[in-house]
């Protein structure tokens, strides 16, 4: 007789086989995410989708020969009897070899991977703090360079030309601030607004080409305004002076006794918080893609006189410290040994010999404290087509590299022809322990309006030069400008405008070196700048940087205005609540920028380590451990209990 009691036992154990083995599979899965989500990145890009393909790759450009120094065979008139394969540079008897050789052909250069781009095709974004993923438009007052302007983030926009839009205009602007340089809160009044965009902490980049097609803003004859495009090392804010505090614009990884009085955070200090190494110096160097100053003064003749280039001009420059010491008089040329070597120009291109560096004093610090920073500058003539019409400004940076023995390189270029070169092993060799930036450095667009750049050198006659307010009455207030400044900021019809049509990043994928990140293994900053937040921020702010919106603005669904429209149909809806609901892949308020994100996050979450002793991410496994234990216990133990229960009875 058969048991079917047995039978059905037999039956149900790979039934209960499967549960437990799926019950254990959730299990598993359970503690893999428990204990790998410290490990957990976002990755993506920022590219944007309307970057043409034709522009997802690039290579540098080629650059001129170097120009060949004259010869003359001294002491000696006769001709050479030997025939050559190449020109001499003297004559000879017999001719060259015929037929000639051809020309070298110019070696093959790397090619180049898009890694940043924004189109501005949108038309309608703006960008206030959490507004957009890649640029942050300040709201503040500027302290730095005696600075006449506010900046607004409502003065930059995008048009519906496909341009991002930076306006500068004389409106009187009273707001309280937070005065940087005195520490306090204080009533302020001004009488311009412009704007400043920075990707500071959002998007940072380590080496490669960056380019952008700019038309600048006002009139070229015209001196007043000071459009800039630059980078800067991530560990510094600009406008926000407490971040630069001898942070700026730092260069040196070195320990020198210069560097451990003025240097924040140098290559003495053996031991480091915040993620940073020891024995590494860190700083804030700066590369001026271009500043411009528009004018009228012709070069080779008056404030001019020893230099070539005269306004409207642009100036492309690496600025670095610690700096020389002895260093040449503005307005004159370097003796031996008084400047860089490795220095290049192209044509209608000079060295800036009118700035050679800032003597930096921090309020209330010893005089030990103090160094010089160097900018090390060219000059580049312009053109009333500069004003008129959008050209391409390049930026061409090559890393040090120790292990090829290579010192990197900055070049310059203007619709891809050559404007002048900083050779790293010029800086080398300067023995300041300086080099060529490895930092993270963010992008920085904006236009100043400063007395130190393109007003008069000296005050008018009677005039007192201490208000500056082209919609005054009052002498005083207006006898200091540049001739035809109030006009061209006062004609309605035709704001000075900062035009930008695209900006885009490319790296080389076979250089690791190259990286896109604001923090990266080499150069960490995020948990510095968490740790020092006040420095980045103004007393009104809670954080630095406010959260990225996505979606919640105004809308109708009727409205043709993408702004209103929240971006139109592939961008985005508008809701029951006439509120913008943003499509995967769009954020802001009205979904009109693309999302973008580092494609590696070389920094795990934040955690209790940040805070300098172990997290709690043992415990967690060991509690995710134990709960797996339990739960296999309390599944097994019936399972087993009853095996062995069943198997163990007597047949009758």
């Amino acid at each position: 007789m058969i048991d079917n009691s047995s039978r059905h036992r037999k039956s149900r154990v790979p039934q209960r086989r499967r549960a437990l083995n799926a019950r254990s599979f959730l299990v598993l899965n359970v503690v893999y995410l428990l204990t790998l989500t410290q490990f957990a990145t976002v990755t993506a890009n920022w590219i944007d989708p309307d970057t043409p393909s034709s522009a997802h790759k690039t290579r540098p450009c080629h650059m001129p020969p170097e120009p060949k120094k004259k010869f003359h065979a001294a002491g000696s008139t006769k001709r050479s009897k030997v025939p050559s394969s190449s020109p001499s540079s003297f004559p000879t008897d017999s001719p060259t070899q015929s037929p000639t050789l051809p020309p070298a052909e110019l070696p093959p250069t790397e090619l180049y991977n898009l890694v940043m781009s924004d189109e501005f095709n949108v038309a309608g974004r703006t960008f206030e703090d959490g507004s957009d993923p890649r640029w942050t438009a300040l709201e503040k007052n500027d302290y730095t360079n005696n600075a006449l302007h506010y900046y607004s983030a409502s003065n930059a926009f995008t048009s519906d030309d496909g341009d991002l839009i930076i306006e500068s205009e004389s409106r009187e602007e009273e707001f309280i601030g937070f005065n940087d340089k005195k520490g306090t809160n204080e009533i302020n009044k001004k009488y311009f607004k412009s704007a400043m965009l920075q990707s500071w902490n959002k998007f940072c980049f380590t080496g490669g080409i960056i380019e952008a097609e700019v038309e600048l803003p006002g009139k070229h004859d015209v001196s007043g305004l000071w459009p800039a495009f630059w980078l800067l090392g991530n560990l510094a804010r600009h406008t926000y002076v407490g971040s630069t505090n001898h942070v700026w614009p730092w260069s040196s990884q070195v320990c020198t006794k210069k560097a451990d009085d003025a240097q924040l955070i140098n290559g003495c200090l053996n031991s480091l918080h915040y993620g940073l190494h020891s024995k590494t110096g860190r700083g804030a160097p700066e590369i001026d893609i271009f500043e411009v100053q528009p004018g009228s003064a012709k070069g080779s003749v008056g404030k001019f006189l020893n230099s070539p280039v005269g306004q409207p001009f642009l100036s492309a420059s690496y600025q670095v410290a610690p700096g020389f010491n002895q260093r040449p008089w503005d307005g004159h040329w370097p003796g031996p040994g008084q400047w860089y070597d490795g220095l290049r120009s192209g044509r209608d291109t000079c060295l800036n010999i009118y700035f050679y560096g800032s003597y930096n004093h921090v309020r209330e610090d010893g005089f030990e404290k103090d160094y010089w920073s160097d900018a090390v500058s060219f000059n580049h003539q312009l053109l009333k087509k500069h004003f008129t019409t959008k050209l391409k400004y390049r930026l061409e940076w090559e890393l040090p590299d120790d292990e090829e023995g290579t010192d990197g390189y900055i070049r310059w270029f203007i619709n891809d022809h050559f404007v002048s070169q900083i050779n790293g092993t010029g800086i080398v060799n300067a023995g300041l322990g300086t080099e060529i930036s490895s930092e993270p450095m963010y992008i920085i667009m904006n236009t100043a309006i400063s007395k130190e750049w393109g007003f008069p050198s000296e005050c008018p006659a009677n005039c007192d030069c201490k208000t500056y307010n082209c919609n005054s009455n009052k002498f005083q207030e207006i006898c200091g400008f540049p001739h035809g400044f109030c006009e061209m900021m006062n004609n309605e019809t035709a704001v000075p405008q900062y035009k930008v049509n695209y900006v885009r990043v490319y790296q080389n994928p076979n250089d690791p070196k190259q990286k896109v990140g604001c923090s990266t293994p080499e150069r960490p900053t995020k948990r510095y700048i968490e740790g020092h937040e006040d420095f980045y921020k103004t007393v009104n702010d809670r954080k630095p940087l406010k959260e990225i919106v996505v979606g919640g603005g105004a809308c109708s669904p009727e409205a043709s205005i993408l702004s209103n429209s929240c971006g139109g149909p592939t961008r985005g809806v508008c809701s029951g609540s006439h509120t913008c609901k943003c499509k995967e892949g769009w954020v802001g308020p009205y979904c009109l920028s693309h999302d973008g994100y580092d494609p590696i996050a070389y920094e795990k979450p934040d955690d209790f380590g940040d805070l300098e002793f172990t997290g709690p991410y043992l415990y967690v496994q060991g509690i995710a451990l134990s709960i797996f234990v339990s739960i296999t216990l309390i599944t097994l133990v019936p399972v087993w209990q009853k095996k062995i229960t069943a198997w163990s009875r007597v047949r009758n």
